[in-house]
C-alpha cells in the first residue's frame, strides 16, 4: 500500500497508549487498531481531525505516502488541456 499510517510513532512520541487515545477521541479500540496496523482502507476527515487534535500533530505526521515499486514503474498520466 502506498499510504503508510504512523499512528504508532505518534503514540510513542506522545507517550500515550492506544486505549488512552481511544477514550480521548471516542473511537473504538478495534477501529484504532485497524488504523494503526495499516489495514484500514479509508479514514474520515473528522476522525483524522480528532486524532490530530488529541496528539497535537498534523495529518502528515500520521499519514505518509510511499510509492510501491510497481507504481514507480508506471508512467504518470497528465491531463491534456484543450
Amino acid at each position: 500500500m502506498a499510504i503508510v499510517v504512523n499512528l504508532d510513532v505518534m503514540l510513542a512520541k506522545r507517550k500515550m497508549r492506544l486505549t488512552d487515545l481511544s477514550t480521548a477521541v471516542d473511537i473504538s479500540l478495534a477501529n484504532l487498531s485497524i488504523l494503526k496496523t495499516g489495514r484500514a482502507r479509508a479514514i474520515r476527515f473528522s476522525t483524522l481531525e480528532s486524532l490530530c487534535r488529541v496528539l497535537d500533530c498534523q495529518p502528515g505526521d500520521i499519514l505518509e505516502y510511499q510509492p510501491d515499486e510497481k507504481e514507480e514503474e508506471r508512467p504518470v498520466l497528465r491531463a491534456v488541456r484543450r
